[in-house]
């Protein structure tokens, strides 16, 4: 009897732990493709707004830029402050290369990005892996 006690309360405290543990951590994916500013501002505070609620430490969160959106990775945008932060709290941000492209035959030059900005092959590519991750898509 007080085997199968000691084993049922293992049981149920294993059940909890992982239970709980999985059910904590949220896997977010923020699209940005436009470039106007108010979009720029909305996703970054989406981006805080989880980390506040979910707490840092339960929420992954990735932001992808492609087309106009990868404004927002520019080393000179007015967010670059707010992105450092945001990076500093473990958030990454992707940067379309086939927009790259596109902005580099457009300039003349390959676009200035943020050190912070990492490329990935194509922005839509990433979400869809990032979702057969178990990420979540958010379209602010």
């Amino acid at each position: 009897m007080r085997r199968s006690a000691i084993t049922s309360f293992l049981l149920v405290a294993l059940l909890l732990l992982t239970g709980t543990a999985s059910a904590a951590m949220k896997k977010i994916v923020l699209q940005i493709s436009d470039g106007s500013p108010a979009k720029q501002t909305m996703v970054l505070n989406v981006a805080n707004n989880l980390q506040k609620y979910y707490g840092i430490d339960n929420v992954k969160l990735e932001i992808v830029a492609f087309g106009p959106g990868l404004r927002l990775l520019f080393k000179e945008n007015a967010n670059k402050y707010r992105i450092q932060n945001l990076v500093a709290n473990e958030v990454r941000f992707s940067a379309c290369k086939n927009t790259i492209k596109g902005m580099t035959r457009k300039l003349g030059h390959p676009p200035v990005l943020s050190k912070h900005a990492t490329p990935v092959s194509a922005g839509v590519v990433r979400i869809i892996e990032l979702q057969e991750k178990g990420y979540i898509l958010i379209r602010p």
